[in-house]
């Protein structure tokens, strides 16, 4: 049965069925859930949600001696006993991820998350593969992929995914599906997901691609890369994946829709369904963005990708397209400036991003490279912009058009390599 409480009665063992107002006004994306978080439960009753709806067949009722007693220092009233509580068989509960590990500076994580890319790209590709070849993907086999992100993303926010970007070999499908997971799992920590919602959207990121592997098509004949395709044939993708995924029967549903509708777009400009506005579902909606970002910045011909900082640019010149307000959180995440970004120094100095600073993302940590009045390469600096007492600062995006450099890739992967040394 469904019935309306308001906040304050709120307690653990509760259904969630709906949330009351906006989705801006909470921070739990997905509206129905049992609430069996305690951190949950303050995280709500701080919102600016006023009501909810409750359903008293899938959990405990107001007045039911299986309500949690309230937390230290907080009154709840009580409703009066109802005169039936229904007996209700527990929801299953699907996993979430073990227990955090330690935080750990970004020099020394870059070890563990190279060896944890090195493992889950050949876990990725066996998997699309076997797909390729008729083979049903389970859930438990990409479970080893999500662990090892997750546990990387827990020990710094910033080090796996600027360690995709700064790599100079690797399979693109494979290393796109793997960076767009880890940046679904950034993004949905970020963004106060529960553990169960975060895994399914690290295999939301994970997966969404893999109806890549059912067109009809050689990839080989354009290097891999998908998006050179031509639209009609291209845009399959997502029902391929979908309905492949769907057979497999223990996919959870929310990543299922985000795999259908991660290139629908808030305008109806999108497909397959050309859905628009709040039919999109919000975990499609941070599907879209992280998606957008890494095809933007690794996919395509080599001289059409953007740096990091300019598809940051490019996505927020799209409202019409993107969720705002999500996107401000990618952005929150990953910072104004990403790990593997060239940006240009108020001392004439050109640089690359090597690490965040989480109180002030628009104030990375940098590696320079270049000296413009000079002219030529540099031995390099380190430089934690957001305590150098405004010494230097980051003015643009770096130009590094008609400079004596090596591949891009290249000066990524050696000038990470060289930042990583210095602090280590």
């Amino acid at each position: 049965m469904l019935k309306r409480i308001s906040i304050e009665d709120l307690a653990l063992g509760m259904f969630i069925h709906k949330l009351e107002g906006s989705w801006f006004s909470h921070p739990f994306w997905k509206r129905r859930f049992l609430l069996t978080d305690p951190d949950m439960l303050e995280t709500l009753r701080e919102s600016a949600v006023s009501g909810l709806v409750i359903d008293t067949d899938r959990g405990v009722d107001c007045g039911s001696d299986d309500v949690a007693a309230p937390a230290p220092g907080r009154a709840v009233a009580k409703a009066a006993p109802a005169p039936h509580v229904s007996t209700f068989a527990p929801v299953p509960q699907r996993p979430g991820f073990a227990r955090p590990p330690a935080a750990m500076p970004i020099a020394r994580e870059f070890g563990r998350a190279k060896r944890a890319a090195g493992d889950a790209m050949r876990i990725v590709s066996r998997t699309f593969i076997e797909m390729r070849l008729g083979k049903t993907i389970r859930a438990h086999d990409i479970e080893p992929v999500l662990d090892a992100v997750y546990a990387s993303v827990q020990r710094n926010l910033y080090a796996f995914n600027g360690l995709l970007r700064c790599q100079n070999e690797n399979e693109l499908l494979y290393r796109h599906s793997l960076a767009v997971s880890a940046l679904m799992i950034a993004l949905a920590k970020h963004m106060h997901f529960s553990p169960v919602d975060v895994r399914d959207a690290g295999m939301a990121g994970l997966l969404m691609d893999v109806g890549v592997g059912q067109l009809p098509v050689d990839l080989a004949s354009v290097g891999g890369d998908y998006t050179l395709l031509r639209p009609d044939l291209r845009e399959q993708h997502v029902v391929l994946g979908y309905t492949f995924l769907k057979a497999a029967g223990d996919i959870p549903e929310p990543a299922l829709r985000a795999v259908l509708h991660h290139h629908e777009r808030l305008d109806g400009s999108g497909y397959p369904q050309g859905l628009s506005g709040l039919a999109i579902e919000p975990l499609s909606r941070m599907a879209a963005i992280c998606d957008a970002y890494d095809t933007l910045v690794s996919c395509g011909e080599p001289e059409s990708r953007l740096d990091p900082a300019d598809a940051i640019r490019r996505l927020r010149e799209q409202p019409e397209k993107f969720d705002a307000a999500i996107l401000e959180r990618f952005v929150e995440t990953v910072g104004v400036y990403p790990i593997g970004s060239f940006v240009r120094l108020r001392s004439d100095r050109l640089a690359m991003v090597v690490d965040e600073d989480p109180a002030d993302t628009a104030l990375p940590t940098v590696r320079t490279f270049w000296s413009l009045p000079l002219g030529k390469r540099l031995k390099g600096d380190t430089i934690a912009l957001a305590h150098c007492y405004g010494e230097d600062a980051i003015e643009g995006v770096a130009n590094l058009a008609g400079l004596d450099l090596p591949e891009l890739p290249k000066l990524r992967e050696t000038l990470l390599a060289a930042a990583c040394k210095a602090a280590g």
